[in-house]
């Protein structure tokens, strides 16, 4: 049960995006659309997952000194990965994505996992939470993405959703869109946790 528990924690209780407020830069540049959405959070998971894994294996064999520029060199393997797979297989999400795809290695969720749970835990708790944050993280991401391409375009996932006669809220999709989106379900999630 409990690593359910540690699993499940980053889609509400420890959302990286609605509860503890990173990642906030993808978050915003990339939700204009579903398919961007799921894109970077498919790579941030995969970096989470494996970052934190290789992290807790090799955490007491780095000093303590270097231990942030030695977590960054892991994290940037696996970025450099995702990128590479990208481009090669999905080279329109690659392009739409752009620089924030090279940005996950500095991308605080991530770093800050790295800091703050591999490497105090084994195996086995990292990876599932560097899994659990990761979908959290892109749950927050379709969410936002969803709300700002069914207001700004009428469609999900490129399907009309809306009637031929629904006007775009073309802010929806521009940046303030996704700030007033993003502000919105924050919150809610505020409000539903303070009841």
């Amino acid at each position: 049960m409990r690593l359910f528990q540690e699993f499940t924690k980053g889609f509400v209780k420890e959302n990286p995006v609605f509860v503890m407020a990173l990642g906030l830069c993808p978050t915003l540049a990339v939700t204009s659309s579903v398919e961007n959405a799921i894109g970077m959070g498919m790579a941030a998971t995969f970096v989470l997952a494996f970052s934190n894994s290789i992290i807790s294996l090799i955490k007491n064999l780095i000093p303590s000194k270097i231990r942030i520029p030695a977590y960054i060199v892991v994290i940037a393997s696996f970025v450099t990965i995702v990128d590479m797979v990208m481009n090669a297989y999905f080279p329109e999400i690659h392009k739409n994505l752009g620089l924030f795809i090279p940005l996950i290695v500095v991308n605080c969720i991530i770093l800050g996992r790295a800091e703050a749970f591999a490497s105090k835990n084994n195996l086995l708790r990292s990876v599932i939470d560097g899994l659990g944050m990761g979908l959290g993280f892109t749950l927050a991401l379709i969410v936002i993405g969803s709300i700002r391409e069914i207001l700004g375009a009428g469609q999900l996932l490129g399907y009309n959703i809306l009637p031929a006669t629904y006007k775009p809220v073309l802010v929806a999709i521009l940046a303030p869109g996704a700030f007033l989106v993003m502000g919105i379900l924050m919150g809610l999630m505020n409000l539903k946790k303070n009841k």
